[in-house]
Parts: structure tokens; sequence; C-alpha cells
């Protein structure tokens, strides 16, 4: 399977191989989080950018992984939490009642801050969503294996050892795997919170450049704690502070011409 083939198109299970031209969008509108008694995410009204890299950046405890666990309905899993207002994917408000919550998450492939393979082994780590999602020819679940760990990179370095445990990749390998495993289910968006934070600069490296090729087909939303990480990739930036979002923009606007005082104080290093 040919380098420019895994690099210009996105192979769908259910398709022929062949590109995602289908435009995808989150809009959310006066976005209310209270956990217990505190209130989290405080009128949040936002829109990511269709096939961008958008980085949403700002102190410890602002809400930006909450935010980005209300996006795929994890936050659901949090004791005692309310949430008010609409998240809208492509029109459709996945925050109301009654949405089935599988297909939601299907459409939002979410990389975690630490890299959680499934403990089975590498080839069943990409597998497995799959055959949830009803896919069981096992020719098309090879295609579909060998397929998005070329995308992840990460092929060539596990080829000949599919079949042993996941667990025993390195910290950097499990975190593209994950990555794999996330992009084999057909998702709309790519979700990730700190995805590179616990990996080595080399690794973090390669998933950046990933995340770069991917939003060709993919809408890429990053929560990064590392400002110099939004400076390289970022292409739209929403900054958060005690809950609330200060500005977004394009990354040109925000780090160039920020024009709230609170961001220009995050992005000098006065508070982190």
């Amino acid at each position: 399977m040919s380098n420019t083939l895994i690099n210009s198109k996105i192979f769908r299970p259910d398709h022929k191989f062949g590109g995602n031209d289908e435009k995808s969008e989150i809009t959310v509108n006066n976005l209310n989080v209270y956990i217990k008694d505190n209130h989290i995410l405080k009128d949040i009204n936002l829109s990511i950018p269709d096939k961008k890299i958008t980085c949403i950046i700002g102190p410890s405890g602002c809400g930006k992984s909450t935010l980005l666990k209300t996006f795929n309905r994890l936050i659901d899993s949090v004791e005692d939490v309310k949430v008010t207002g609409q998240v809208l994917v492509d029109g459709e408000d996945i925050i109301s009642s009654g949405q089935e919550i599988t297909r939601i998450r299907r459409k939002m492939g979410l990389i975690s801050q630490k890299p959680c393979p499934l403990p089975m082994s590498i080839f069943d780590n990409i597998a497995y969503g799959c055959r949830i999602h009803g896919i069981r020819n096992r020719r098309k679940l090879k295609m579909i294996v060998e397929y998005y760990l070329n995308a992840a990179g990460l092929w060539d370095e596990v080829k000949d050892r599919l079949r042993t445990p996941a667990i025993r990749l390195s910290t950097g390998q499990q975190q593209r795997l994950c990555l794999a495993r996330s992009l084999a289910v057909e998702p709309q968006f790519i979700l990730a919170d700190e995805a590179t934070s616990a990996l080595d600069p080399i690794s973090s490296k390669i998933i950046e450049e990933l995340f770069v090729k991917l939003k060709r087909n993919y809408s890429i939303v990053m929560v990064t704690h590392t400002l110099r990480q939004a400076l390289r990739i970022a292409d739209y930036v929403i900054f958060m502070y005690l809950g609330e979002i200060i500005e977004s923009g394009s990354a040109e606007q925000v780090f160039n011409n920020p024009q709230h005082e609170l961001t220009k104080k995050y992005l000098s290093g006065i508070f982190s």
C-alpha cells in the first residue's frame, strides 16, 4: 500500500478507497456545564472550523478538557453533572435527550493524555471498534488494520508482530496505535486531550506531523498546555479562562494581535 495513497486519501471501511469531502462542523450555543455546585463551563458559544487544527489553550482548571468531553458525551459519566445549551454536529444537537451515545462517539475520535491501548493484540486494538460496528469480514479487517496503522505512521514498526500485546509497544507507539484505533471507526472529528504531554520530544513531533496531514480529511480539536505546540500547528485558537471563552480566532490573529488583556497576559507568560 503506497504512502502516496495513505497521505492523500482515507479508507472508509464500508466504502471503497476514496477521499472524505464531507464538511463537518461543531457549533456550540449557550453551553453550560455544572458539576455538583460548581459552574464549570459558562455560556460557551463557538464554531469549530472544518478541516482545521483548533487548539484550545488556557491555564489548568479553566474547562478545556471538560469542553472536549462534552463534544463526545464523556461528560455523561461524571457524577452529578448537568449540561444545558446545544452542541450541534452537522446541525444535530448531540446533547439532547434520546441521542444514541455510541453513534455520537463514533463521530468523535478521542485521543487521551495517557495512551490507553486495549488489553489485546495490536491487530485487535484496531479491529475492535470495527467489529462493534458490524465489520466481520477478515479480509476487510486486515485492510483496515494495515491502512490505519500506515496512516498513523506505525505499520512498518509493527507489521511483523501484529498478534503481540499492544502493551509491549513504547509509549509513543501506543499513542499512535490509539490514533489509528480512533481513525478506524470513521470519525468526522479527532479530539486530542493533551495527546503529546506524556510523550518524548521525538514522539510528540511525529504526532504533530500526523495531525497536520490528517487535517486534510478531519476537523481536529486539541487541548494543549504547550503554547509552542499551538504556535507550530494551530489554524484556529480558543483561549479559555475560568470556564469562559475569552478570545477565539485564527492563530495568526490571536497570537499576533490579541484583543483581550487576559489573552495578552497569558501569551506573555504572566500567568499559566
